[in-house]
C-alpha cells in the first residue's frame, strides 16, 4: 500500500505542467518499490520528490523556450537485474533523458553497460545515468562511463572515513566483517582489510562472513559467531532490512561490540538498536540531521526541518542530502547547456560545483565521482550531548565524531574515460 502511495505521488509531479510554459523534464527512477527492500525504494522516492518540489517551487528549469517543471517517473525493478534492464527499455522508449538508480551496485553495473550500448545504438535518444547510492568503486574506476555520474561517496571513501575513527581507537583490537553476498558486500570486506592493514596492522580480523542478500530472517546464528570470536567491533555495509535485522539480533543477544556501518543511522536501525547502540553504533554519510553543530535555525537545521514539514511521519524520516545535491547539480547543468541532450548536460556536469551554506561538493571530471565532505557520527540519546534531532522518532540521534572536508576524502582513480566524438 505504501509503495502505491509513493508511485501515485510521483505521478502527480506530471500534473503540474499546466503551471509552466513548456513540458516537464522527466527523471526516470529505476528502483525496488516492492519486495524485501521496498522501504529503501520508498525513501529514495521521498527524497527525490522533496528535491524536485524545491526546484518546481522556484519556477522549475529555465530554458530558451520557457520554464519547465521537473517530474519523477518511477519504474519498479523489484530489486532485480533483469527487471531493471526491462524497465530501462521502457524508460528509453518513453524518451526520458535521465535515469536515476542507486540501491544496488550490481544493478548499477548492469545499467552502466545498458546505457553505454543504448547511447551508441540510439544517438538521438541518449540518456544520462545519475547514481545516488551504488558505491562499488569500480563504477568510477575500471568500469567508469562517460554517461554515468555518481553523487555518493564510493565505498573506499566511506571506509576511509570509518577506518580513520578506528585508527584512533586504542581499544579496537579484534574486528569482525559481515556483509551481503554480492559485489558490494565483497568489496566492503576487501576494502576494510586493506585499509586496516595500512592504518592499524595490530588489529586482528577475527571473522569475515557474507550472507545471502535479502533472504536472512534470523541473524541470531551470525551474532553467535561474532560473540564467539571475541570481536570488539563489527564493520558492515549492510543496508535495508538486512541491516535492521542484524542490529536487532545484536541487541537481543547482548552483543556489546561497536558497529561501524555505512547505513546504521537509518531505515529503522536506530529504533531496533535502542540503548544498546548508544556510544557504540557509528555511521558514515555526507551529512546528518545534527550536522548543524547544535545551532538552532542553522542552514542545516532549516534544510532538515523543511523535509520534516513535507514528510512529518517518523517512518518517512530518512533524509539524503546527496539526492538534493544531485537534482540541483543536474538542473544547473541543464540550464548551462541550454538543453536536456545527454552529451551536452554531461559536459556541463564535468567539473561542476555545488555549494550551499553547509555543503560544498564538486564533480571530478576524470571519473564522474562527486567529491564532498563526509561525517562519521555516533549514536546518542535525543536531548543529550547536543542532540537536537532524533532519527525516525526513535529517541536516538547521531553526533559528529569525525568530519572530513572534501579534500580529505579524495582517493585516486584508475578511470580511463572514453568520451563520445559528438
Amino acid at each position: 500500500m505504501q509503495s502505491k502511495r509513493i508511485l501515485a505521488a510521483a505521478m502527480m509531479c506530471l500534473v503540474v505542467t499546466t503551471a509552466y510554459s513548456a513540458e516537464a523534464i522527466r527523471i526516470g527512477m529505476i528502483e525496488g518499490m516492492s519486495g524485501t527492500f521496498a522501504n529503501a525504494g520508498e525513501a529514495v522516492a521521498r527524497n527525490l520528490q522533496f528535491a524536485i518540489a524545491t526546484v518546481n517551487a522556484r519556477g522549475g528549469v529555465k530554458l530558451a523556450d520557457g520554464r519547465h517543471p521537473l517530474a519523477l517517473e518511477i519504474f519498479d525493478n523489484k530489486q532485480g537485474v533483469e527487471e531493471s534492464l526491462i524497465e530501462f527499455k521502457r524508460l528509453t522508449d518513453k524518451h526520458i533523458a535521465f535515469v536515476a538508480q542507486g540501491n544496488s551496485s550490481a544493478i548499477a553495473s548492469a545499467l552502466v553497460e545498458a546505457v553505454d550500448k543504448h547511447n551508441q545504438r540510439a544517438p538521438d535518444n541518449r540518456v544520462l545515468f545519475l547514481n545516488y547510492s551504488a558505491v562499488d568503486p569500480a563504477l568510477t574506476n575500471d568500469k567508469c562511463s562517460y554517461w554515468h555520474f555518481r553523487f555518493d561517496a564510493n565505498a573506499d571513501m566511506r571506509m576511509h572515513a570509518l577506518t580513520e575513527v578506528i585508527k584512533g581507537d586504542a581499544r579496537a583490537k579484534r574486528i569482525y566483517l559481515i556483509g551481503q553476498d554480492y559485489s558490494f558486500g565483497r568489496m566492503v570486506a576487501q576494502t576494510a582489510r586493506s585499509q586496516l592493514a595500512a592504518k592499524r596492522p595490530d588489529i586482528a580480523i577475527v571473522g569475515d562472513e557474507l550472507h545471502p542478500i535479502g533472504k536472512i530472517k534470523d541473524f541470531a546464528p551470525y551474532i553467535a559467531k561474532i560473540k564467539a570470536s571475541g570481536a570488539d567491533a563489527v564493520i558492515t555495509g549492510n543496508w535495508g532490512n538486512d541491516l535492521t535485522l542484524l542490529v536487532k539480533a545484536a541487541k537481543e543477544f547482548g552483543l556489546s561490540a561497536k558497529f561501524y556501518t555505512f547505513y546504521g543511522n537509518s531505515l529503522s536501525a536506530p529504533a531496533a538498536i535502542g540503548d544498546a547502540g548508544v556510544d557504540k553504533v557509528r555511521a558514515v554519510a555526507e551529512w546528518h540531521p545534527n550536522a548543524g553543530a547544535g545551532l538552532a535555525q542553522s542552514p542545516s537545521d532549516r534544510f532538515y526541518q523543511n523535509f520534516l514539514q513535507r514528510y512529518p511521519q517518523p517512518k518517512d524520516d530518512y533524509v539524503l542530502l546527496r539526492m538534493h545535491v544531485m537534482i540541483e547539480m543536474l538542473i544547473a547543468a541543464i540550464e548551462k547547456a541550454g538543453t536536456t541532450e545527454a552529451n551536452a548536460v554531461a559536459k556541463a556536469l564535468e567539473g561542476a560545483r555545488y555549494r550551499n551554506a553547509f555543503h560544498d561538493a564538486s564533480m571530478r571530471a576524470a571519473d564522474h565521482q562527486l567529491i564532498q565532505p563526509l561525517y562519521v557520527s555516533v549514536m546518542r540519546k535525543k536531548s543529550t550531548d547536543g542532540i537536537r534531532f532524533d532519527n525516525e522518532g526513535s529517541g536516538y540521534g547521531f553526533k559528529t565524531e569525525l568530519y572530513l572536508p572534501a579534500v580529505s576524502t579524495v582517493l585516486p582513480t584508475s578511470c580511463r574515460m572514453q568520451r563520445p566524438r559528438y
